[in-house]
This record gives structure tokens, sequence and C-alpha cells, in this order.
């Protein structure tokens, strides 16, 4: 199967999957103006293409966007429609880009970087979606904290300007507060108060503030999800007169079909584990193979994201004293939605691995770099030492001999960042929580049949073995940039590298037998 009809099939097993009956969800979002930060992000991807495609009657979404890496905000809007998982809006709603407008902008600086007559455009918004961050778990703390924290008190001063705001949905993390075992859909104590922190990173320079970043993080493993519990202290403490919300999606990974099966753009968190043993590079990770792996299918966060911003605006027309309000009715604070699949279907990292096995070894990459060789290991020692053994030796060996032939040495530098990668994963890898969602389930209770089919929440149908199977596509396809119709060949060079493999650790295993033999010989005869 080429490529091309891989997509079609897919893109028509999703269109198949469609609501009847009329949407309170679009009907809501119908002339609307919609201001959306991270739009060029993963989920902001997504959300532009849903909203834009099952919310059809928007009037305008607004796509804030920074210069990045040497391209402009222009460019990098052109750029966005080209993307492939925006083909299908462009065959069913193919009028949509009149609706998209550019806002030059940046979360990251003092007033969102914007232009007065911009600013004064926006007064116009009716709802903001907050997902702009840094992902980047090694972030300094000083880049981190102006764009999650200060970034969010920015948009929520922007969203205090739009006289007819209807909803403010911040994109937060489920791991927020993963100092703690047991994480409910509410606010916790932030790790240190969000304007000590502002005035920290204002007042001391790079070295006094990171010789100060472990005293900060405390518990906290990384600078991401510190600044993200701190930014739902700023959200907790500011946004008293808005209708908001907070949605906290758990590791967000592949969509399951919205709106195409499989689809991701990133390596983070268990995707890049997942493509980096398929292509024969990584070999072992300290995790805990009976853990559950609270991993979510990015349409499901999408979905939850969209109808948390109808659901609060509904509430707050409706009454907003009832039981249903816009605000948490046992706290009188915004809700929050924790977006996790452990609740209604827990899957444990030994299981993701079988399954990606199971399919990933049917249609191996011509990407490979070695014959696939993958273990999970509870215990860092353990883990150690096959890093030594599966990993730095054979770089050793391998660069050695590209020295000597005269090429550069490479297998050792991308190691070091292989383990830094690791490292990272292992921490949510060998913890559990326990997260509550019972808000997320009120949610999709309130929605009638056709959005109940439409914005999928719950997770009660979803099938992990259904979703693997694509996701294992997915990743040959739209990460390794790999065809389907490459499998025949890649079949013939995986099985050379297979006895290239089993060779080498036979012969490995016959040395190490030989000097072992040779040791109790040695120590025999004294």
């Amino acid at each position: 199967m080429s490529q091309a009809s891989y997509i079609q099939d897919m893109l028509s097993d999703s269109a198949s999957d469609q609501a009847t009956g009329p949407s309170e969800v679009a009907s809501f979002y119908a002339h609307t103006n919609i201001l959306l930060t991270g739009g060029a992000g993963f989920l902001g991807k997504l959300l532009t293409e849903r909203i834009l495609r099952s919310c059809p009657e928007v009037s305008t979404l607004f796509l804030l966007l920074r210069a990045k890496k040497g391209k402009s905000p222009q460019e990098r809007f052109a750029e966005l429609f080209d993307d492939l998982i925006f083909d299908r809006l462009k065959k069913e709603k193919p009028g949509f880009a009149r609706k998209v407008r550019l806002i030059e902008g940046d979360v990251g600086e003092i007033g969102l970087g914007l232009a007065p007559e911009q600013r004064e455009l926006l007064r116009t918004t009716n709802i903001v979606i907050h997902g702009a961050a840094t992902v980047r778990f090694d972030e300094s703390v000083r880049i981190a904290t102006k764009i999650n924290v200060r970034g969010t008190k920015e948009m929520l001063i922007l969203a205090k300007e739009m006289p007819n705001l209807r909803a403010f949905v911040h994109i937060s993390t489920a791991y927020s507060n993963c100092v703690r075992e047991s994480i409910d859909e509410k606010f916790y104590p932030p790790p240190i108060d969000s304007d000590k922190l502002l005035d920290l990173v204002e007042i001391l320079d790079d070295a006094s503030l990171e010789h100060l970043t472990p005293v900060l993080l405390g518990k906290y493993p990384n600078t991401y999800v510190f600044t993200k519990a701190v930014a739902e202290d700023v959200i907790r403490r500011n946004s008293h007169s808005l209708p908001a919300c907070i949605v906290r999606p758990s590791i967000v990974i592949a969509t399951y079909k919205e709106p195409i099966a499989g689809w991701i753009d990133n390596v983070y968190g268990p995707t890049g584990v997942v493509l980096g043993a398929a292509i024969g590079l990584l070999r072992t990770l300290h995790c805990d193979p009976e853990g559950i792996a609270d991993i979510i299918p990015a349409d499901f966060v999408v979905n939850n994201i969209i109808v948390a911003a109808w659901d609060i605006a509904e509430a707050r027309t409706t009454n907003v004293n009832n039981a249903d309000s816009s605000k948490n009715p046992e706290t009188d604070e915004p809700p929050i939605y924790n977006v996790v699949s452990s609740c209604q279907k827990p899957f444990r990292w030994g299981e993701l691995m079988r399954h990606i096995e199971k399919y990933g070894l049917q249609i191996p990459s011509m990407m490979c770099m070695w014959y696939y060789c993958f273990k999970l290991n509870k215990y860092e020692s353990v883990h150690k030492i096959y890093v030594i053994f599966l990993h730095l030796l054979p770089a050793l060996i391998v660069d050695s001999v590209a020295r000597i032939i005269g090429r550069e040495p490479m297998l050792w530098k991308a190691y070091k960042k292989i383990h830094k990668f690791s490292a990272v994963i292992s921490y949510f890898a060998t913890r559990q929580w326990r997260f509550s969602n019972n808000g997320v389930l009120r949610l999709s209770a309130k929605l009638n049949p056709a959005d109940q089919n439409q914005f999928k929440l719950n997770m009660k149908d979803f099938n992990w073995e259904e979703f693997n199977y694509n996701s294992v596509r997915g990743g040959r396809v739209y990460l390794l940039k790999d065809p389907l119709d490459t499998i025949p060949k890649a079949v013939v060079r995986y099985a050379r590298l297979q006895i290239a493999h089993y060779a080498i650790v036979t012969v490995m295993g016959g040395i190490i037998f030989w000097l072992l033999w040779t040791l109790v010989r040695f120590l025999g005869s004294w």
C-alpha cells in the first residue's frame, strides 16, 4: 500500500464515524471569535483543524504566533496549513482559510508582544484557548517562567479587556502536581507564590538563578511541571471575574481517529521511546513494566478542550449560581478536568511494548539501524548494566571503527542525548499516580447524543489494540517519513539485520564464555 493510499484510508475511516443530528457544541461556536495560542504546536494544529472542520460557522480564528527558528510569524503561518493533517479540512471545508487570521505576538514577552492595533482587535474575542508553553523539560527557570507563568498572567490581563468573553480555557498538564500520589480535579498549593517567582526571575542574574534552581524545584523533576504548577496558581488567583477552566491532559500521544488515525509530528515522551526502540537504537529503559502508562490520544484532549469552553459558557449563561455554574460548586474556583486514560482504560507499560512489538515487527522500516532488541527494566541497577553492554560498548566499538576508516564518530554522542531523554521519561515510567476524572465524565454526560459521538470524552469504548495498530503505522509514515510501499524491501533488509544481530550475539556470548572458562581454569590451578 502506498503512503497516499494509507492516508486516504485513514481519512475515510475517520470521516465515516460522524455524528448525525444537531450539535449543541458547534452551535455555541457559531459566529464567535476564537483566540488560540500555541496554534503551531502538536495540539494547536489539531485544535485549529478540529474547530474549523467541526464548528464551521465560527467567525474568526485568531492564531497568535511568534518568530521561531529563524522563521517569521508570517512564514510559520504560511507553512502551517501545508501539513497533511489539514487535508481532510481542505476537502470538507474548502473556504476555511478566510476565517483564520494571524496575530503576531509572543506569550513570553510583557504585553504578549502585541501591537496596539492587534490588541484592540482581540477585544472582539469570545473564546480564548491558551495552549502556548515551553514543553522542554530541561528549559531554564527563567525562560520557562516567562512563557509558562508570566505568559499565562498576561493572557488573563488580555482576557479581562474582552467585553464579550464567554470562555477561557487554560491547557495545563496532569503532572503539574506530580509530587503528589493522588491528584484530583482541584487546585493544590503551588511550590512557590507566582508573584514571588516572577520577582525572582526579574531580580536575579542567570548564574544566581541557575544556582537557585534545585532549591526552587524541590521535589519537582523539571522546570516544565514546576512552572505549570505555578501557572495554575496564576489562574486561581487572577480569574475571579472570568469564565475560566483548566484542562489537564496526561502524556499526549498520537491521534486515535480524528482527523486521521495514528497521526503525530513529534518524538516527545513514549513516542520517542517507541521510535528509538523500533529503529534499533534504544535497547533499554528504566521503567516498571507493570506500572500504568497514563497516556492519552491527542483527539481526546482536543475534544475535552473544545467541550470545556462550551460547558463553562453555557453554565454561566444558564444560571451562574446553581451547581452547574462556571465555578467548581465545591470550591467556587474554576473547574479543572483531568484528561487521563487510567480511570477508564488503564494500560501498562509492558502491554504497550508488547503491542509495539506485535505490530511493529510486521512492518519494519528502511530507517532501521539494527534489529529490535529492547527491554524495560524496573530496577535502575539492572538498567545501567544494560546501558553499558547494549549502548556504550557498541557505541565505543562502532565509533572506533569510524575513526579508523576516517569517518566522524557519532554513536557515542547520540547515546548521550538518548540517555538524557530516557532519564526524563524514567521519572514518569517508574512512579504511579492515582487520578480522578469525574469532571470529564460529568462533561461527557451533559452532551447530547450527536455531540457524544462527535466529541468523544469518555474512553469506555476505546480500544488500545486498535490504537497501537494505527500508531505504529503512523510513526512509520509521519515520523520516519517511510511510506508503507517500502515494506517488502524493508522486510528483506530487516531479515539481514536479524541474522547479523544473532551472529554477533553468538560470537560475543562465545567470547564471554571462553573468558569465564579461562578465568575458572586459572583460578582452579592455584
